[in-house]
């Protein structure tokens, strides 16, 4: 991982789990950085690789398409990253250094891995930063809650119990919504070493509502969206002032 002489200028943002053309519009709109697309069967938020390349087509350039993968065997990871130009694979579950460096055919492909963060005390027992050497060609390592089903549980871990002065690119996930995601910037930004960034990464805390309570998985509110990238805009102009 390669750090950055003025890492903290702006903060990047990725939605994941989108599934209609309203929502990647509206996410474009709002000025996101990356569109993640799930292409993991269990998940209520899947789709095909077909169905992501047919999605993809519609972002503008330098908006970066995602495709997440949980434990899937590298000819179908290869085949769908063939499928979507200038994909980022990011990898969700069990993969090996090995494993994701064969999957992005020896890293000629940029692929993030996912540290799965316990909930609670546990958290001060992962060791983040022996992940983070393990997985020193992942273009970031993106932290997210450790929580049944591999993501998108609307849970957050713990930020203060993170170490400090993490050698990568990190890329905040589990539970943001427009009400926390400033916080967490402010808890987990001590976790990047001198000249390396943190990003964002939000899936159900930008979900429309669903009737009887939680949220519409898969489907997002451009409000929401709207509100979650106009905090991180307050965010980081604090950090400029």
């Amino acid at each position: 991982m390669t750090a950055l002489s003025n890492p903290n200028c702006r903060t990047r943002i990725k939605i994941c789990g989108l599934t209609r053309e309203q929502d990647v519009d509206a996410a474009v709109a709002a000025g996101v950085d990356a569109i993640g697309f799930v292409l993991y069967p269990p998940s209520p938020r899947y789709i095909t690789p077909e169905r992501a390349a047919e999605l993809a087509r519609r972002l503008p350039p330098f908006v970066t398409p995602v495709l997440l993968f949980v434990n899937e065997i590298t000819p179908n990871t290869i085949a769908a990253l063939a499928h979507v130009a200038s994909a980022t694979a990011q990898f969700h579950g069990d993969e090996s250094p090995a494993q994701c460096l064969a999957a992005t055919q020896g890293g000629a492909q940029p692929y993030l891995r996912a540290a799965r963060i316990p909930l609670g005390a546990g958290a001060s027992q992962f060791d983040l930063v022996k992940f983070a050497q393990s997985y020193s060609t992942a273009q970031a390592i993106l932290l997210d809650a450790h929580v049944e089903g591999f993501g998108g549980g609307g849970k957050t871990f713990n930020w203060s119990l993170l170490p400090a002065n993490v050698n990568a690119h990190l890329v905040l996930s589990g539970g943001l919504t427009p009400a926390n995601v400033g916080d967490g910037l402010t808890q987990v930004r001590r976790c990047c070493a001198p000249g390396f960034s943190l990003a964002v990464d939000v899936s159900s805390g930008v979900e429309a509502d669903a009737a009887g309570g939680g949220t519409r998985k898969g489907i997002k509110d451009p409000d929401k969206i709207l509100q979650f990238v106009a905090a991180i805009r307050e965010h980081d102009a604090r950090q400029t002032n």
